[in-house]
């Protein structure tokens, strides 16, 4: 198996020129792709995406792709490399495949209090308003032991959506490192990262997508649950 090295933000559109598997758990159509070079991506055709009555249509291969980026302007590198991408079944986003190790137990996580290794996703999450966040989105490579976290097509919405199972953070101080992390992105969304956000989002989710930073830094605080919407994915894992 090969895995293409991660790349910065690239301007052409990858190709996926054979399709070697199905993910068929995927709620939306998603294959295991390879590129000219034997690279293994995985591949999200927008034809496959499933309409929803909150997302705009079409719309999810675009928040796949601004999650990477957005990882990568706060210095998280949390989201494997994702790029725009051509294919057997049309446009999409590929993001680059990642061995999990699949004996890792994931509820040690969870054993007394929330495993700190975990707050880079939680910040993550708050600045790009996951409405997806189970914890089977969270992956552990097999060779590095390195954490990651994939599946980010309901992000970036303009109205809050969080929906996450990493809610025990609740009330606690954000980490220093993340809250910095939080201002390179802010500094970025009024610069560079500005035009980004407008090729890949609605004006009011660019708008939004900034005010979500100055929030945070003005109250650096994991917030509480909301009482008024699901605060958690279904299912969980």
């Amino acid at each position: 198996m090969s895995v293409p090295p991660a790349t910065e933000h690239r301007t052409d559109r990858l190709i996926i020129t054979e399709l070697v598997g199905r993910f068929a758990s995927a709620s939306n159509a998603t294959f295991l792709g390879e590129d000219p070079e034997g690279f293994l991506w995985v591949y999200k055709p927008v034809a496959g995406e499933r309409r929803l009555w909150d997302f705009q249509p079409d719309s999810l291969a675009n928040r796949e792709i601004m999650a990477y980026e957005v990882s990568t302007w706060m210095g998280l590198d949390l989201v494997p490399e994702t790029v725009a991408a051509s294919g057997p079944l049309g446009p999409g986003a590929a993001q680059r495949y990642l061995d999990p190790d699949l004996d890792f137990d994931y509820r040690k996580w969870f054993e007394d209090q929330l495993d700190p290794r975990l707050w880079p996703v939680a910040v993550f999450d708050l600045v790009a308003n996951n409405a997806d966040r189970k914890l089977g989105h969270v992956l552990v490579e097999s060779d590095t032991g390195r954490l990651f976290a994939i599946d980010h097509g309901l992000t970036f919405h303009a109205h809050q959506k969080l929906r996450t199972v990493l809610w025990d953070f609740a009330g606690e101080p954000i980490p220093d490192p993340f809250v910095e992390a939080v201002d390179r992105l802010r500094e970025s969304l009024e610069g560079e990262m500005a035009l980004r956000a407008a090729e890949l989002l609605t004006p009011p989710e660019a708008d939004a997508l900034l005010r979500r930073t100055e929030r945070l830094l003005a109250d650096p605080r994991h917030p509480h649950p909301p009482a008024d919407r699901s605060a958690l994915p279904w299912p969980l894992w």
